[in-house]
């Protein structure tokens, strides 16, 4: 078996080493081994990646989708049991608070686009809906209480796919999205991407 570094894998992949180093911290990558300090990655590991389709944007209805460029999971700056971002190893509960909120965005946007991918290194790890509803915070930031964890991914090289949503519907868009390449560009958490569709 060969086996990459971590910057030989990131440079196979056109990516920041920093970027691709967010997927072994979430536990999205199996098979990874050390060599001392290093983490090794196979080969195969990374053609997977590499080789991966770009998400069917024009499958969904809406103009525009947003997007949650997610980082690795670790404890809300504002301190307490909450925590931010994505790790596979979450339980969905967990993971769903994590990723509802608080963003600075236009929520109206995030709730006319239907669906809100969540990406880790340009990948979708996850997949909500039901953003009807949002709220407001004292630092301008919105949150969306009654958002839904339609899937999410455990193994982002197959991928595993869990799907959640109680709703067909729901589970189908995350099938449709989930462990597919979705790049995006944001100065903050949410970015703004076209889905090549007309309106409505």
């Amino acid at each position: 078996m060969v086996l990459l570094t971590t910057g030989q894998a990131a440079s196979e992949l056109g990516c920041a080493i920093t970027t691709f180093r967010r997927l072994v911290k979430a536990g999205l990558l199996p098979g990874l081994s050390r060599r001392g300090v290093r983490v090794m990655v196979p080969l195969e590991t990374v053609q997977s990646l590499r080789d991966r389709s770009t998400a069917p944007l024009d499958r969904l209805r809406a103009a525009e989708v947003a997007v949650l460029r997610a980082d690795v999971s670790r404890p809300s700056p504002e301190g307490g049991q909450e925590r931010t971002g994505f790790c596979s190893d979450l339980p969905p509960e967990t993971m769903l608070k994590a990723l509802r909120g608080w963003w600075r965005c236009d929520p109206a946007s995030v709730a006319a686009g239907e669906v809100l991918p969540v990406t880790l290194s340009g990948y979708v790890v996850a997949v909500l809906t039901g953003l009807d509803r949002w709220e407001r915070d004292g630092r301008g930031r919105h949150g969306f209480p009654d958002a839904v964890l339609a899937g999410y991914v455990t193994d982002l090289v197959v991928p595993v796919k869990h799907l959640t949503a109680p709703r067909p519907s729901d589970r189908q868009l995350a099938d449709l999205l989930l462990g597919t390449r979705l790049p995006s560009h944001s100065g903050g958490t949410i970015a703004y991407v076209s889905t090549a569709n007309p309106a409505g």
